[in-house]
């Protein structure tokens, strides 16, 4: 059993639920969440929106799932985020779980 967690934009919140539905993964929970990046190291040319704090509306999915869901998984979010013209892509975090009840 593994824990994942995904997090995106708001505007891939669709994409993210087919590639669940997708990877057989039935039970989930997601929430909105604040997407946050300093950019107060970047020279002015190099920050695509101009400012040094930059806040984005996002979601973040967690659920447990077995391995074998988890690559069916992993190998959708590789294809989505290598076909993805924008630089925001979908992130996925994986959490061993040592007991589970």
């Amino acid at each position: 059993m593994k824990l994942v967690l995904i997090t995106a934009i708001a505007s891939f919140e669709k994409d993210v639920k087919k590639m669940l539905k997708e990877a057989k993964v039935a039970s989930y929970s997601y929430r909105d969440v604040k997407g946050f990046r300093d950019a107060s190291e970047e020279s002015v040319g190099d920050n695509w929106f101009g400012s040094e704090m930059n806040e984005t509306d996002s979601v973040m999915f967690y659920a447990f799932i077995l391995q074998h869901h988890l690559d069916v998984l992993l190998e959708k979010i590789t294809v989505f985020n290598k076909n993805q013209e924008s630089i925001s892509k979908v992130h996925l975090a994986v959490l061993s779980v040592e007991k589970y009840n």
